[in-house]
């Protein structure tokens, strides 16, 4: 049957977490834990009913910011513990009339390193076309935003199940030479719109969802942005030491989906070499949680220098 031409498209979502998938299950299926992620910034969740059989109930109240509640009353239609859910869920306005009903179905698959992949799907049956519209419409979004929130509630609950994995340290220099002036290699590490060019810039398959760069001793650089899987990271410096046209010392520390994965400290060092510049990049490493690295830090900042290289010569081109 061929839906009609106004209907709104299916949503799929993949998302990964580095937690086994019983956990991921009971974060959607414990009315605690609901409260905690399920709605997109800067939504809250005041009161949630769940219970997790076929025919239960799975009832959310959102607060919007002015403080306005919204409900949507749903019910468990399929549940296989921990690797399938399916809820439909009626959304009303404030007079109790429904707007449209959505239906979702999370599937739960064991991931990359033993973690969990989520599949989520969610269809529409619009009810008041006018008004329900702009709501499903919004919906990519707000699952995005419910999703990161997800992260980090799995994160939390993963602290509290599993005792802290030792502190694994590594550290590393990587270095490449330029054609071109340490000049133009300092404006590439030190302004914003130059650095956006090739840390994690256009082509990478990165959407960048936030970027500062505050260059200043004590001063703070972040960058936060979704992969194409989904995945969502976090990178926090703190400048200590600057040098102009010579160092950089930063710590940072990077965010996985909502958990920190790191901490590192890094040097940057820029040295004429002929009529080029020698840069060198050396960093000191504490991989958290039994985070496994693998090699994977160095590797990636060595493709970043030459990421580097690509935008100085369009620079100059």
């Amino acid at each position: 049957m061929t839906p009609p031409a106004d209907a709104p498209p299916t949503l799929r979502f993949t998302r990964d977490f580095h937690a086994p998938p019983e956990l991921v299950f009971r974060a959607w299926t414990r009315a605690e834990h609901v409260c905690r992620w399920f709605a997109p910034e800067p939504l809250t969740v005041p009161e949630a009913k769940i219970e997790a059989r076929v025919g239960g109930a799975w009832n959310v109240t959102m607060r919007m910011p002015g403080g306005e509640l919204h409900r949507m009353e749903g019910e468990v239609l399929e549940i296989a513990p921990p690797h399938r859910l399916a809820i439909r869920m009626r959304i009303f306005d404030d007079a109790g009339a429904t707007l449209f009903t959505a239906h979702t179905t999370a599937q739960f698959r064991h991931g990359p390193s033993g973690g969990t992949r989520l599949d989520i799907e969610q269809t529409y049956d619009l009810i008041d076309l006018e008004r329900a519209a702009p709501m499903v419409g919004g919906a990519e979004a707000g699952w995005r935003s419910s999703l990161d929130n997800l992260g980090r509630e799995v994160a939390r609950l993963l602290a509290e199940v599993q005792p802290a994995a030792p502190v694994v340290h590594g550290a590393f220099t990587v270095a490449r030479t330029y054609a071109h002036p340490p000049e133009r290699l300092w404006r590439a590490l030190t302004e914003t719109e130059a650095k956006a060019r090739w840390f994690a810039g256009p082509g990478s398959g990165f959407e960048t969802l936030e970027r500062s760069l505050d260059l200043r001793q004590g001063g703070e650089e972040t960058v936060t942005g979704r992969w194409a899987d989904g995945t969502v990271t976090r990178y926090r410096a703190t400048y200590f030491d600057i040098t102009p046209r010579s160092r950089l010392v930063y710590a940072y520390e990077l965010s996985l989906n909502g958990r920190k994965i790191s901490v590192s400290l890094a040097t940057v060092e820029i040295t004429a070499e002929g009529a080029g510049t020698r840069l060198s990049i050396t960093e000191q490493g504490a991989f958290l949680d039994g985070y496994e690295d693998g090699g994977a830090r160095e590797q990636g900042t060595a493709g970043l220098l030459e990421t580097l290289a690509a935008s100085l010569d369009e620079e100059g081109e």
